[in-house]
């Protein structure tokens, strides 16, 4: 079991990614609130060697992404309605910053975690590709067709 002081400086360090990947999969603040706790109780309770920060922010990346997974898959999740709730990170997101998370969100599963980690996050498609255990070229497929969607979506010209 990891120390006090390790537990709450990793959550002030990492707390803002965790549960914007918890929006981007659950787009529902309560929920994910409780998935920020399971999040963070695995980490005090992981017994496992850091090699170093980026091992352990990839490694807070999988945990929250399976335990979001997890949660989609339980019966509870597949009989209710969404809840369109976005992200209240308003009160610091200018109107057009805050148009394009909505776009984000609003992307299917696949495309929304490539985008918000490349572009939110800054990890390059190598790193993505091991954090989501995808192959390199997927991820950059993924990232393609996604930002053809998101132009799509805001109204922007192609490329093409």
């Amino acid at each position: 079991m990891r120390s006090e002081a390790d537990v709450e400086a990793t959550i002030e360090q990492y707390a803002d990614t965790v549960y914007r990947i918890c929006i981007c999969y659950l787009k529902n603040h309560s929920d994910c609130e409780d998935l920020f706790q399971t999040v963070f109780m695995k980490y005090m309770l992981y017994d496992g060697r850091f090699y170093s920060e980026e091992h352990k922010r990839a490694w807070l990346i999988r945990v929250t992404a399976n335990a979001c997974k997890d949660q989609l898959k339980t019966s509870f999740w597949k009989k209710r309605e969404p809840l369109e709730v976005l992200a209240d990170n308003s009160e610091y997101l200018t109107e057009q910053q805050e148009e394009v998370m909505e776009a984000v969100l609003g992307l299917p599963e696949k495309y929304r975690m490539v985008i918000y980690l490349f572009y939110y996050e800054g990890y390059s498609a190598v790193e993505i590709a091991e954090v989501l255990h995808k192959k390199e070229n997927t991820v950059y497929s993924l990232l393609a067709r996604g930002r053809k969607l998101l132009r799509t979506k805001l109204g922007g010209g192609t490329d093409e």
